[in-house]
């Protein structure tokens, strides 16, 4: 029986996805042991340190099918790895060219790479996720580039901005991720080849080991490094820390989302499906679940992104333990940022926004939002000092007497006189204080992708 949240039969959807699942099951991780092993024979003949025919027969009868999986499982545990547990059986598979079977090779040189192949198409896959995430935000800022919101700083309103302009925000921050993840792509996912102590000594001291591992790499789709890096874990780290970078991204846009979908801002709502977010007791809950599993997610992969710099400190040319973490913690990680790219593009591409309840929220403090463009346009005329002591006054004694910043600048003769009543009713309308918030919004959404 399953017993976490990634393998489990209620949650596993919710902390991972089926696709990203199956890329980092047992059987497809076995597999890209078998598919290094068969890849590294078929170079190994080319560079001619084995036999053409060996290479040909380990290629053509080594499968996963007729696996002992049972077997497999005990002497992992008994050994503390699987690849000479598989490399026994797929070499029974063989026969005769079995014994050339992983030549010159070392567990670590198996696991590493086996690691890298299905790191490579996770990538790709969390490339595609991240790419409908940004288009689905592309849209929602081009859409709302004009819809004035409250701007909040501290939990309080600040200026207006406008609901466009905070989707570029978050869309801005995913370009870059973007961006990133291929940088990340192209330097972190490495072949392994490097022998029991890293220096491919097994191989003689010829060209043939650097040969191999560079045709190696070829093969697989993998880049060739310029020394082994059994010890030096610095790809996977850059990787698991670039995701949880990624899920601290969308974990604040689930933040600000659940705080616009509370009931006090009613201003988002996440899409609606029939019993999604609903309370065993409160008909009325409607719950942002999808914006609650990015926000947990990104909890969760600072912890996995913690522990991969824990396991960089490895002693001298073979860890004594920290590799074992990431045994645990690369898949956990792929999982839960697959997870939250999933729910992000579930949430966004369905979200309710309400336009009039965002403008109808810039009035809940009675124009004090506008504070500032008051004060700047007066500030001309009695200086920014002046200017700021005369708006700040006339916000404290709105705010003392239940009443508007525009009625108390009307009641300001000297105000009035300097500005005109019917300027200052047009500094009070929010919609006329965006600043270059379009300008921005605009240049991101032309500018991603």
């Amino acid at each position: 029986m399953s017993s976490t949240v990634y393998d489990s039969l209620l949650f596993r959807d919710m902390f991972g996805t089926p696709a990203m699942r199956a890329v980092f099951a047992d059987t497809a991780y076995v597999q890209r042991i078998i598919d290094t092993e068969t890849a590294l024979a078929r170079v190994q003949a080319k560079v001619g340190v084995i036999p053409d025919a060996a290479a040909q027969d380990i290629t053509r009868k080594a499968n996963f099918e007729d696996l002992d999986l049972e077997r497999l499982r005990t002497e992992t545990e008994i050994v503390g790895y699987p690849v000479l547990p598989v490399v026994k059986q797929v070499g029974d598979q063989c026969g005769d060219a079995g014994r050339y079977l992983h030549w010159g090779a070392t567990t670590q040189d198996i696991m590493d790479t086996a690691v890298m192949l299905q790191c490579k198409e996770g990538v790709s896959l969390l490339q595609e996720q991240l790419d409908s995430v940004r288009t689905a935000l592309r849209e929602l800022a081009a859409e709302h580039e004009d819809t004035v919101t409250a701007g909040r700083t501290h939990l309080q309103h600040a200026l207006p901005v406008t609901f466009g302009f905070r989707c570029a925000v978050w869309l801005s921050a995913l370009d870059r991720h973007a961006e990133r993840l291929e940088q990340a792509r192209e330097r972190a996912l490495m072949v392994q080849f490097g022998g029991a102590a890293g220096t491919l000594a097994s191989l003689g001291d010829g060209p043939e080991g650097l040969q191999v591992r560079a045709a190696l790499a070829a093969e697989l789709g993998l880049k060739d490094p310029s020394i082994t890096w059994h010890v030096a874990r610095d790809g996977l780290v850059e990787l698991v820390s670039l995701f949880a970078a990624v899920g601290g991204t969308l974990g604040k846009i689930a933040w600000d989302v659940m705080m616009m979908c509370s009931s006090e801002f009613g201003e988002l709502a996440e899409p609606f499906v029939p019993g999604r977010g609903a309370s065993s007791t409160m008909p009325q809950k409607r719950n942002p679940i999808s914006s609650e599993l990015m926000f947990a997610a990104a909890k969760l992969l600072r912890d996995k992104s913690s522990t991969m710099l824990d396991a960089m400190m490895q002693d001298f040319e073979r860890a004594t333990g920290p590799w074992h973490l990431e045994w645990a913690t690369v898949p956990e990680a792929f999982l839960l940022v697959a997870s939250s790219l999933h729910q992000a593009h579930f949430m966004l591409t369905g979200l309710e926004v309400k336009a009039d309840k965002m403008l109808q929220n810039t009035h809940l403090t009675g124009g004090l939002i506008v504070a500032e463009a008051v004060m700047m346009d007066v500030a001309p005329v009695l200086g920014r000092n002046q200017a700021h002591e005369v708006v700040y006054d006339a916000c404290r004694t709105a705010i003392e007497q239940g009443t508007t910043l525009q009625s108390q600048l009307l009641a300001n003769d000297d105000l009035v006189g300097h500005l005109g009543a019917a300027r200052i009713e047009e500094l009070c309308d929010p919609a006329r204080y965006l600043g270059s918030a379009r300008a921005m919004t605009r240049d991101v959404v032309a500018s991603s992708g």
